[in-house]
């Protein structure tokens, strides 16, 4: 099978930021907090190979770590939230009535609270931090798993073999997990991918605003709210961060794109055709 070039694109995308990060966690350039304003502003160099910025730090080492920051975000809110949404809509699915019918209005309502909200209401009573934009994004992203889990779960409940597993005897959670939870991996897989997407840059405006990573600490969201008093001064403060925030998210979107391709047999029959 021809893999999509759009599926190839976005993997070697997401390969590179992913190698960045996991390099960052043994070694960058320069320490990324090491300050040197009497070298503020310097150009691309052999010691900076992207030059530094207002209190000269190497920007490089600055966005390998924003990069590690970024994605452990990404991961800890979407795999929290493919956890608990996942398991909200195979329990949704497998019991049916009022138990389904509370948790999509449930759902209804956690789709009522964006995560910049939210996020400001825990900035608010806990502070500003890493772990607060965490649970924000999760938070968001339970809803989003929950009906997409359950849309695929009451799909496979119809399918013979699961009824006759019912007449076999196994129970609603043994057939969930057996046989409901291996048939909707695929979607719940694609949605994921998307959703670091969108995790990605919600980080990037809560740290923008100032809700996120906190200094020292660094973020693509926050270098850009610094850069932009710079922009005629230093206006590759600005455009690295956004750029690196455009592969990230763009090779996410990509990979999810290329892996509904693959995985959705309508479209592989649509391309056939």
């Amino acid at each position: 099978m021809r893999v999509p070039f759009n599926l190839a694109l976005g993997a070697a995308l997401v390969a590179l930021v992913l190698a960045v990060a996991l390099v960052s966690l043994v070694w960058t350039p320069h320490p990324h907090a090491a300050l040197d304003v009497a070298n503020k502003f310097a150009p691309p160099s052999a010691v900076h190979w992207l030059g530094t910025d207002q209190l000269g730090r190497d920007l490089v080492s600055q966005l390998m770590v924003a990069a590690r920051n970024s994605m452990a975000v990404a991961v800890l809110a979407v795999g929290i939230g493919c956890a608990l949404g996942t398991g909200l809509g195979l329990l949704a699915a497998a019991r049916g009535g009022w138990t389904e019918e509370a948790i999509m209005r449930l759902s209804d309502l956690g789709f009522a609270f964006p995560a910049l909200l939210f996020a400001i209401m825990l900035a608010a009573v806990f502070g500003p931090s890493l772990p607060n934009v965490v649970i924000a994004i999760a938070f968001i992203n339970i809803p989003t798993f929950a009906r997409v889990s359950r849309a695929a779960a009451n799909q496979v409940w119809r399918r013979d073999y699961v009824w006759a597993a019912r007449a076999a005897g196994m129970g609603r959670f043994a057939i969930s997990r057996d046989h409901i939870l291996p048939n909707i991996a695929a979607p719940v897989i694609v949605q994921m991918t998307i959703e670091f997407a969108v995790a990605i840059l919600v980080e990037a405006a809560l740290s923008y605003l100032g809700l996120g990573a906190q200094p020292p600490n660094p973020s693509w969201g926050r270098m850009l709210s610094e850069a932009q008093t710079l922009m005629y001064l230093a206006p590759q403060l600005a455009i690295w961060p956004g750029l690196c925030i455009v592969t990230a998210v763009l090779g996410f979107s990509l990979l999810g794109d290329g892996l509904r391709d693959i995985t959705d047999p309508r479209l592989t029959r649509v391309r056939a055709a």
